[in-house]
């Protein structure tokens, strides 16, 4: 059985859970909708989770990390065909020109700061008529609004500086937006053509016609005939109030949940000192006590 990569916070793992696990598995599983067929590189991959299932739809997928580790570890968890991992730095990528329909290259490019470069290298790899897809945090919202600090991160951008700098490269862009929302979702009873969700089992990431779970309420709209009857869409989504309430508590309870973790375990290490001293105690009072008073505690010495 394959070990998994420890996670440092350097790069996710599938092992994760909670919201990064859902971010991070979106962006791949969005990205194999456009990348069927076509030969891709898959630059920083990091474990390799995102290359195996880009390869299940992709003509090709060539997989690079400069992470030696992450790399020996995604050849031995990942194996397909038309699936190749590398040792490389992809700011100076061992490729040669027009040689992929399409890069993909999540979380990376705020981890550089020579991020020029990594832009260079992607576009004079990609074919003409190839296109790039990329993530990156938003900095006013993931660090300056929500205020994470990531150690890894060394050269965050604003909306308009990302612009900036992948026009440089890409004169056509299309922004996407991303963010892990609580929702409630109403959904035809019976499947409709052109209707998709994105599931992820043990088997991997499918598409249906209609969520897996089970509706916890039925809606039934009722007429005299079939003429009478609403047009409907296919299916209606609820986002967020403008507080975001379900997500603050969610977020106050994990924050809550990991700073009483952090304060059992400074407990527990200050009762291990206290241990440890109390052990110290003792076993200096046994070294200065005579060894006929530990026999015999009620004896008295003789003058």
């Amino acid at each position: 059985m394959t070990q998994t990569l420890e996670f440092t916070g350097e790069r996710f793992t599938p092992e994760c859970v909670r919201e990064i696990w859902y971010e991070h598995i979106h962006r791949y599983a969005f990205a194999a909708t456009l990348v069927r067929g076509r030969q891709v590189l898959d630059a920083a991959c990091g474990e390799g989770y995102g290359s195996a299932y880009l390869a299940t739809v992709a003509q090709t997928v060539c997989a690079i990390d400069i992470s030696a580790q992450a790399i020996a570890h995604a050849r031995e968890r990942y194996q397909a065909k038309n699936l190749e991992f590398q040792v490389a730095d992809c700011c100076s990528l061992p490729f040669p020109d027009d040689n992929f329909d399409c890069v993909v290259s999540f979380e990376t490019l705020e981890h550089l700061e020579d991020q020029e470069s990594l832009l260079k290298e992607f576009r004079r790899v990609l074919a003409p008529d190839g296109f790039l897809i990329i993530s990156s945090p938003d900095k006013a919202v993931y660090t300056d609004r929500h205020q994470n600090e990531n150690e890894f991160h060394v050269k965050e951008l604003y909306r308009d500086e990302l612009d900036a700098l992948l026009s440089g490269y890409f004169p056509h862009r299309q922004f996407m937006k991303q963010k892990l929302m609580f929702h409630s979702v109403i959904w035809p009873d019976q499947d409709e053509p052109g209707v998709t969700f994105q599931h992820s089992s043990e088997t991997g990431i499918t598409e249906q016609q209609s969520p897996s779970q089970d509706a916890m309420y039925f809606i039934v709209l009722c007429a005299a005939s079939e003429g009478d009857m609403p047009s409907l869409r296919s299916g209606s989504w609820f986002f967020d109030d403008d507080d975001e309430s379900v997500y603050a508590h969610y977020h106050h309870e994990i924050r809550k949940n990991m700073e009483a973790g952090a304060v059992l375990e400074s407990m527990g290490a200050e009762l291990e000192q206290l241990r440890a001293q109390l052990n110290q105690q003792v076993s200096d009072s046994r070294q200065s006590t005579p060894w006929w008073r530990r026999w015999f505690p009620n004896a008295r010495a003789n003058r």
